[in-house]
């Protein structure tokens, strides 16, 4: 699979930016950047995000501010019958530069400064959230409005960095065509043994400058970014399934379950079964 420059003027017809709510059964590992600003607000679903460098899990709620060309994705399979739903608000640097000259803007400015590296709001944020989904909605003057009030509302809202201090967004179409053949690989085979020889194969790197390559583009080294999918998707089968927690262990690639066992506590803090207790009460 190849990175993706989206194009939203393709999507927007005869409006200034891109509002959107969508429903489907998974969120397909699709790593892509774009020009505009994209606000990605989760109303259901679970799986695992990942924003420059930065890769983490995300559940119900998940609310993310990505700044002009930050390659992002979101991944998730749902084993149920529900379907993901989100909102994704999406505007361009041309759209949003008229309203930062007032002296009143300077806490947007730096919002919008700081999402360069992604920003996370870890807070309900309710009242944002239920004026995201009217946005979608909104036509005319009032969708102008809308943004505008939901960003102002962000400056005041709980803020997290997502990608670290060295993080340098590198956009070229090898370095996305690269990382996005290795990720979409270890998400479609993530359940076999994949050894670091085969993957440094697949983009035709030496397994050293592999793991160099990896380490600046996700901000993990190449086993732990795997153990992360691995513990991920135990975390649903361990939630949504009654296997046994040594059958999950090796559909999810462990060839130990011992070795499942202190990957699960150091990511988790907890032991698997101690998991699927504390979230089944």
């Amino acid at each position: 699979m190849k990175a993706v420059l989206e194009d939203m003027r393709s999507h927007q017809e005869v409006t200034s930016f891109y509002a959107y709510r969508f429903q489907i059964p998974f969120f397909e590992f699709k790593l892509h950047y774009h020009p505009e600003f994209e606000l990605t607000y989760i109303l259901k679903g679970n799986g695992y995000r990942l924003v420059g460098n930065s890769h983490e899990t995300f559940a119900d709620g998940d609310l993310v501010l990505s700044g002009s060309n930050l390659p992002h994705t979101w991944v998730g399979k749902s084993s149920n019958e529900e379907n993901f739903d989100a909102v994704v608000i999406q505007f361009s640097t041309s759209f949003i530069t008229p309203f930062l000259g007032f002296e009143e803007s300077a806490a947007l400015k730096k919002m919008l400064e700081q999402s360069k590296k992604g920003l996370f709001f870890p807070a309900e944020n309710i009242e944002v959230k239920r004026k995201l989904l009217k946005l979608v909605h909104s036509a005319g003057f009032d969708r102008i409005l809308n943004l505008m009030v939901v960003l102002n509302q962000l400056t005041n809202c709980e803020q997290e960095v997502l990608c670290t201090n060295y993080f340098q967004s590198v956009y070229s179409t090898e370095s996305e065509n690269r990382i996005n053949t290795v990720c979409v690989f270890l998400e479609n085979n993530f359940s076999n043994k994949i050894g670091l020889k085969q993957v440094a194969a697949l983009i035709h790197l030496t397994e050293s400058n592999f793991c160099k390559f990896f380490k600046k583009a996700t901000g993990k080294t190449f086993s732990d970014y795997l153990n992360e999918i691995r513990i991920t998707r135990s975390c649903q089968l361990l939630l949504q399934s009654d296997k046994p927690i040594n059958v999950i262990a090796f559909e999810c690639g462990f060839e130990t379950l011992s070795y499942f066992n202190r990957v699960f506590m150091n990511k988790k803090g907890l032991t698997p079964k101690e998991f699927r207790k504390l979230n089944l009460l």
